[in-house]
C-alpha cells in the first residue's frame, strides 16, 4: 500500500466518509489502513495537517472524524470586547457562527479554533445564526500580548492593551528586595535586561492556558517603557501586530548595490517616454511617488498612459529584498512612521517617480471612445521623466481655476476623461462605498496636534478611476495570455448577511428592497448619503459584505462591478503589483519589439505558489489595516486627553447620529469620532426619552433632540482603553432648532 502523504490523506479522509465509519484514534486508523513504520509516521504527519486545516476533527479520547458528522467547524473568531465573539468559517459557508463568553472557553482573538455546533434553538441569542462553543484550539493567533504592568497586593500583572483580550495576566511575584517601589526585579526578564517597573508598557510571552477559571500567566520579554512617555504608543501597535522594524542585513547589502541613478544601459528594450508631458500627484506628505498619469486628446476620445514604478526590475525573485517584501507583505503607514515593504533605497530613492530625473517603469497605454469606453489597451517596459510633482491640494486649486498653462490644460483634460469613467463605473454598478478620512497630524515627539478632514475631491477622484481602468486593463490582459498572478477579488455577498443588514436600515425608517439585487442596494446607498446616519449605515454594509482579498482566480470584484480586477499600481507598497509586474513582463514586447529578458520576467511560478503569495498578502494587508486603524484611534484619544490636560478644549461640530435613554451618540464629523454626550451633562432641563421618535425631551422646555441634529460639543472626559470620548454640549448649540447636517465627503473605497 502506497504510504506517500497524498495518498494518506486521501485514505484517511476516504476512511472518515465511508458510511460505517465509527470514530478511530490513531493507533486504530493506522491498523485499519495497514500502516506500519514509516507509514505510521507519516500518517501522524498528516492526520495533524488535515486537523489543523479543518479538514477532520479531534473529538473526545482523540478520535477523529469528519467535522460535519459530529456538526463541528472551524475557522478563526473575532471577539468584541463585550466578551461575546463570532466564529469566521474555514472555508466560507454561510453567516458567522457566534461564540457566547461562556462558551469561548481559553481561546483569544484571532485563534483558530473548532466549535461544535448548538442544536438548542431556545438559546440561540441572535435570530437566524447558529450558535456554537469552542472545543480546541488549533493554532494561537499569537504567543504574546501587549499591555501595561499593575500590581495588587500579592502578584504582578499586565493588562493587555488590546480590549479583547478580556483576562489579566500573571507575570510574577513581588520582589522583596529594596528598590524604587515602582520596580519590579522579581519579574523574569527573557531578553531585556531593563527592569520593568509599575506603569510601563511591556511584551509578555504567554504560557499554556488550560482553564478559563484561572488567568492567563506569562513571561515579560521586553520592557517597551512608560506608557506616557513619547512614542512607546506606537512602538506598542507595533509590537502587538508583530510588524518588523529593522530590514535584515542582507537585504541592506543588496539594497546598497543598487545605483541611485538610471544608466543608459537599463534603457534597452525600453520605449522612451521622457519627451511626453507625464505628472505624478501624491498626497502632501508622500516621500514616494509610485505611479504618474498622462492624457491626450485623440479626436473625440482619449489616449491615456499610466505609467508604474518597474520595481521589477530591482527586486529580482528569490533575492534576500524579494523574500522581505515578500514576508513583510506591504508598507504599513503609523501617524507618525511608515513601515515600509522595501528599504529607502528603493522606495523613495531609484524606484520613486521624482520630477525631473529617468526612472523605469512599466505602462498601460487605454485609447478610449467619447462614451469611456476602453477600445485598445497597450502594455510596455519603458523610461519616463515625470514633468511635475503635484499634491493632492495643488491639483485641486489647479482643477477649479481655468486652465493659465500647458499643465493646467492637461490637468483639466485628464479630468474630463475621469469624469466619465468615473460615472460610466456607477452606471455599471458600482457601490459608493468610499469613506472620509482624517489624518492626525504629529510634532516631532509623535505627539498628535491637529486632525485634519481629508477630502475626496477631484483631484483624488481622477487619480482613483485612473488606476482603476489600468487595474482592470492588465488583469484582462493576464487573464488573456492565461498566465498565473494574484488578482483582486470581492465575492458576492452572502444572502443572509443581506439580509440582517437590511432589519438593521428598517431600524432607521428606509424604505428597504431586495438588497441582493444590485440596483437596489445602490438606490439604497445614494438615499442615505449625505444623511447623518450614513456613516453608521455604511459601516454596517461593510459588515455584510465578504472582505476584498487576494486570490490565484479572477472571481470578479463585486463592490467595483468588474468581472477582471486586480493590483498592478502600487509596487513599492504592495508585494501583489509586484507579481503582478513580473507576470505582466513575461511574453512582453518593448520597444522594437524585442521581448523582455529580465529575471522577473524570466520567473515562472506555479499556481501553488500564488495562492501561497494570495493567502499570505492577504493575511498581512489585514494585519497593516487594523494596525493603521489602531494607531489612528490612540491618536485622536490622545489628542482630545490633550485637551482636557491643558484644560483648553476645542469646540467641535457635531450631529446626533442616535438617541438613547441615557444620552445622545455624536459624530464629530471633522475628527470622525463618535462619542456620548451623557443625559446627566444636560443641565437645563429634565429630559425624558420619546423611544418611538427616537428624541430626548425637556420637561419645562419641550427642547428637543433628535437624530440629525447639529451641536457644538467639546470633550469631558477619555477612556483610552475602553476607546470612549464623552463630550459635553457647548453654549453656541441649540438642540431645539434641530439642524442637519447635509455634508457629504469621499474617500478611496475600503474594498477596493
Amino acid at each position: 500500500m502506497a504510504s506517500n502523504g497524498r495518498n494518506i490523506r486521501e485514505q484517511i479522509l476516504g476512511l472518515l466518509a465511508r458510511k460505517d465509519y465509527r470514530p478511530l484514534n490513531k493507533i486504530d486508523i493506522a491498523r485499519k489502513l495497514g500502516l506500519t513504520g514509516a507509514g505510521q509516521v507519516a500518517l501522524r504527519k498528516s492526520l495533524r495537517e488535515l486537523e489543523r486545516a479543518g479538514e477532520i476533527a479531534r473529538i473526545r479520547k482523540n478520535r477523529y472524524v469528519l467535522p460535519a458528522e459530529a456538526d463541528l467547524v472551524t475557522g478563526k473568531l473575532s471577539i468584541h470586547q463585550a466578551g461575546y465573539g463570532f466564529l469566521a468559517l474555514e472555508p466560507p459557508s454561510g453567516t458567522d457562527v457566534f461564540i457566547a463568553a461562556e462558551n469561548i472557553g481559553t481561546a483569544m482573538h484571532g485563534d483558530r479554533v473548532v466549535a461544535r455546533i448548538s442544536r438548542d434553538e431556545p438559546y440561540r441569542r441572535i435570530k437566524g445564526r447558529r450558535e456554537g462553543r469552542v472545543i480546541r484550539i488549533l493554532e494561537r493567533a499569537h504567543d504574546t500580548i501587549v499591555g501595561t504592568l499593575q500590581r495588587s497586593r500579592n502578584f504582578y500583572y499586565v493588562v493587555p492593551d488590546d480590549p479583547r483580550i478580556v483576562h489579566d495576566v500573571y507575570v510574577g511575584q513581588v520582589s522583596n528586595s529594596p528598590q524604587d517601589e515602582r520596580a519590579v526585579a522579581g519579574l523574569p526578564l527573557a531578553t531585556s535586561k531593563v527592569t520593568p517597573q509599575i506603569g510601563d508598557k511591556v511584551v509578555v510571552r504567554l504560557e499554556a492556558w488550560e482553564s478559563r477559571h484561572v488567568n492567563p500567566e506569562g513571561e515579560i520579554i521586553e520592557v517597551l517603557g512608560p506608557a506616557s512617555a513619547p512614542g512607546i504608543d506606537m512602538l506598542s501597535i507595533i509590537r502587538k501586530y508583530h510588524l518588523p522594524t529593522e530590514f535584515p542585513m542582507d537585504v541592506l547589502d543588496q539594497a546598497k548595490g543598487i545605483p541611485e541613478t538610471v544608466d543608459a544601459r537599463q534603457f534597452e528594450g525600453r520605449e522612451d517616454l521622457r519627451g511626453e508631458f507625464i505628472v505624478t500627484i501624491d498626497p502632501d506628505d508622500a516621500r514616494d511617488f509610485d505611479d504618474a498619469i498622462q492624457v491626450e486628446k485623440i479626436g473625440s476620445g482619449w489616449r491615456l498612459g499610466v505609467h508604474i514604478a518597474d520595481v521589477a526590475a530591482y527586486v529580482e525573485p528569490g533575492s534576500p529584498l524579494d523574500r522581505e517584501a515578500r514576508r513583510r507583505g506591504n508598507s504599513v503607514y503609523l501617524p507618525d512612521r511608515v513601515i515600509p515593504m522595501l528599504p529607502e533605497r528603493l522606495s523613495n530613492g531609484v524606484c520613486s517617480l521624482k520630477p525631473g530625473v529617468d526612472r523605469l517603469t512599466h505602462s498601460v497605454f487605454i485609447q478610449f471612445d467619447k462614451r469611456g469606453s476602453a477600445k485598445s489597451a497597450r502594455f510596455t517596459r519603458s523610461v519616463i521623466r515625470s514633468a511635475h510633482r503635484l499634491t493632492y491640494k495643488q491639483a485641486y486649486t489647479i482643477l477649479t481655476a481655468p486652465p493659465a498653462d500647458q499643465l493646467g490644460e492637461r490637468l483639466h483634460l485628464a479630468w474630463e476623461l475621469a469624469a466619465v469613467l468615473r460615472k460610466k463605473r456607477f452606471e455599471h454598478g458600482a457601490l459608493d462605498l468610499d469613506f472620509p478620512e482624517v489624518k492626525v497630524w504629529v510634532d516631532k515627539d509623535g505627539r498628535p496636534v491637529k486632525l485634519e478632514r481629508v477630502e475626496n475631491d477631484e483631484s483624488h477622484q481622477l487619480i482613483e478611476e485612473f488606476m482603476l481602468v489600468a487595474n482592470e486593463a492588465v488583469a484582462r490582459e493576464l487573464k488573456k495570455r492565461a498566465i498565473p498572478t494574484v488578482y483582486r477579488i470581492h465575492e458576492n455577498p452572502d444572502p443572509e448577511k443581506l439580509g440582517e443588514y437590511r432589519e438593521f436600515v428598517l431600524g432607521f425608517d428606509y424604505r428597504v428592497g431586495d438588497l441582493t439585487h444590485r440596483a437596489e442596494l445602490q438606490r439604497l446607498v445614494a438615499s442615505f448619503r449625505g444623511k447623518p446616519e450614513e456613516q453608521a449605515l455604511k459601516v454596517a454594509l461593510l459588515k455584510s459584505l465578504k472582505r476584498a482579498r487576494y486570490s490565484p482566480q479572477p472571481l470578479g470584484h463585486y463592490g467595483l462591478a468588474k468581472a477582471n480586477y486586480l493590483h498592478f499600481t502600487s509596487p513599492i507598497r504592495r508585494y501583489a503589483d509586484l507579481v503582478v509586474h513580473r507576470a505582466l513582463a513575461r511574453d512582453s514586447a518593448g520597444a522594437g519589439g524585442r521581448p523582455a529578458r529580465s529575471a522577473s520576467a524570466l520567473y515562472q511560478p506555479d499556481m501553488a505558489e500564488i495562492a501561497s503569495i494570495a493567502e499570505h498578502v492577504s493575511t498581512t494587508e489585514r494585519t497593516a489595516a487594523e494596525a493603521e486603524g489602531d494607531a489612528i484611534q490612540m491618536k485622536k484619544l490622545e489628542f482630545f486627553q490633550r485637551q482636557l490636560d491643558e484644560r483648553k478644549p476645542q469646540t467641535f461640530r457635531a450631529s446626533i447620529v442616535d438617541v438613547r435613554n441615557y444620552g445622545l451618540m455624536v459624530e464629530l464629523p471633522d475628527a470622525l469620532v463618535t462619542g456620548l454626550v451623557h443625559v446627566s451633562s444636560l443641565m437645563d432641563d429634565f429630559y425624558v426619552f420619546e423611544p418611538a421618535r427616537r428624541q430626548l425631551i425637556g420637561r419645562q422646555s419641550r427642547k428637543r433632540f433628535s437624530v440629525g441634529d447639529e451641536l457644538s460639543v467639546f470633550v469631558v472626559r477619555v477612556d483610552a482603553f475602553k476607546r470612549q470620548v464623552d463630550f459635553a454640549i457647548g453654549l453656541s448649540s441649540d438642540g431645539a432648532k434641530g439642524r442637519r447636517n447635509r455634508k457629504r465627503s469621499r474617500i478611496a473605497p475600503l474594498a477596493r
